[in-house]
């Protein structure tokens, strides 16, 4: 089994990664493999809703790593998004990632445990994990929590390692996240089949 994690933050060694390290230490010993992919410091398209994913299963798009990214999402188990606070809500460069990735290849997250993790200097927290989170909830995905919300905080480089409660709600997600791989595994293993979609009744009342 295998979680892919997926940093947005500016450096691959950055309070981000210093939070996604925490988890995937935690998965490693609990027998999880797993793997950080660092978003570039290049910009990121935004989705413009041309619709082409549909016909050809990927984006148009084809100079950034969203398809990339989406290759390596469908054979993972899991996933974790990091993010840093940008004015309260995640960074632009996630939100444009990730609607394009979940836009045009949503199937290869579905039936799989997600989680955010959000790291910020003081503020913006709460709303930034709220918008991380939607991405699981529209796509058939099981969300994983902690024994807080999942959150570490730190601005300048490598203050994240002085906040030992938010490395410690890092090694109670891992540990969630490898004991929900394992149930939806065993359930597998027990013969119980991922659930039917309907996908046929959309309603649109503006006409």
């Amino acid at each position: 089994m295998k979680v892919l994690m997926l940093n947005s933050g500016m450096t691959t060694t950055g309070n981000t990664a210093i939070a996604l390290n925490e988890v995937g230490k935690t998965l490693a010993e609990e027998g999880i493999d797993y793997e950080i992919f660092h978003l570039p410091t290049s910009p990121i398209r935004d989705c413009i809703s041309c619709h082409k994913c549909s016909r050809d299963g990927r984006c148009v798009f084809d100079d950034d790593p969203v398809n990339e990214f989406a290759a390596k999402a469908k054979e993972a188990d899991g996933f974790v998004f990091g993010t840093p606070v940008y004015y309260g809500h995640p960074t632009g460069r996630i939100q444009s990632f990730l609607d394009r990735v979940f836009y045009s290849q949503g199937g290869n997250f579905a039936f799989k445990p997600g989680a955010s993790v959000v790291i910020a200097r003081r503020g913006g927290i709460s709303s930034s994990f709220d918008v991380m989170n939607k991405y699981f909830g529209i796509s058939s995905m099981i969300t994983v929590g902690s024994t807080y919300w999942n959150m570490v905080y730190g601005q300048k480089h490598g203050e994240a390692e002085q906040d030992t409660e938010g490395l410690q709600t890092m090694r109670n997600l891992g540990r969630n996240m490898a004991w929900i791989l394992k149930c939806i595994e065993a359930g597998r293993d027990a013969g119980i089949k991922d659930p039917v979609v309907e996908h046929s009744n959309w309603m649109n009342f503006i006409r």
